[in-house]
């Protein structure tokens, strides 16, 4: 009966585990895994980083409801972009969705993520039925419409070629560096995972002309023209002046709580502080 019994669970937990590959534009492919039953819920991770990111999340997570973590073109083990193809991160996000057939889900996402999930509040609003937003607004530089100038493009060849020259291993530090010092108490905590991500990432967004990936001025036009009903949390970090952010206008069922003693990393660095917050939200909508 015992070994039974085994049995039937280890088939119940291959059934609520899943991962692999969804294609997306262009031939290209992103890396997800799926976890749990219930209302399904997106984790979006930041720059840099990929689906390690969310390893205090995602466990937690699936106990509650189906939950789905993946990583962003040019990100972990999903495919690299092509120098002067087109894309967006929000229109992986929705391909991803269709191909997974989820119709509505809670967004989660910080820094990078939440700059998607918060144009996802603009463009595709009917697909959310809750967003979290973690240190991260809608962006209002030029989006896609706007195509790159000869400018620009000049601008970026002489920023990969200073990144070269600098070291790609030395800017990686920087940046590792500017994210830990930002921590609060959990900083230990988050130091050895926030590296391996680091600096296993390709880097690929500073070697190459990369195209205008999110939809920001685009979306952001759509936003401010409208008010949005979807439940939205917007947390900050330690750092935050506490004022609240100009899109809580558009939004009449936002929250804002600014996070104690976290930095930039907050969901790496108290993960238990993080998973009860964004949970407890989660739970009324």
């Amino acid at each position: 009966m015992r070994k039974l019994l085994l049995i039937i669970t280890a088939i119940a937990l291959c059934a609520c585990s899943h991962k692999g590959f969804i294609p997306v534009s262009d031939g290209a492919q992103l890396y997800y895994e799926e976890r749990g039953h219930g209302e399904p819920l997106l984790l979006l991770h930041g720059h840099t980083l990929d689906t390690r990111m969310w390893d205090g999340q995602f466990k937690e997570f699936s106990k509650h409801y189906r939950t789905i973590r993946f990583d962003f073109r040019g990100y972990g083990k999903s495919s690299l972009p092509v120098e002067g193809q087109q894309f967006t991160y929000t229109d992986d996000v929705i391909a991803l969705m269709d191909s997974l057939r989820i119709d509505k889900a809670h967004i989660v996402g910080l820094s990078m993520g939440s700059f998607v999930a918060s144009e996802m509040l603009a463009i595709c609003p009917e697909r959310m039925q809750s967003a979290t937003l973690a240190v991260g607004l809608i962006k209002t530089y030029p989006g896609p419409s706007t195509p790159l100038d000869s400018a620009e493009i000049a601008q970026k060849r002489a920023d990969i070629e200073a990144v070269k020259a600098y070291g790609i291993e030395n800017k990686k530090k920087d940046w590792y560096n500017s994210l830990l010092e930002s921590a609060g108490s959990g900083r230990d905590r988050l130091a050895e995972p926030l590296w391996d991500q680091i600096n296993d990432w390709s880097a690929w967004q500073w070697l190459h002309v990369e195209c205008r990936t999110l939809y920001a001025k685009d979306a952001a036009d759509i936003f401010y023209s409208k008010t949005c009903e979807v439940p939205t949390l917007i947390l900050r970090d330690m750092h935050s002046n506490g004022k609240h952010p100009s899109m809580m206008r558009q939004l009449p069922n936002s929250e804002f709580k600014v996070m104690e003693d976290c930095g930039h990393m907050m969901n790496m660095e108290k993960p238990e502080y993080f998973n009860e917050t964004v949970l407890e939200f989660i739970a009324k909508h």
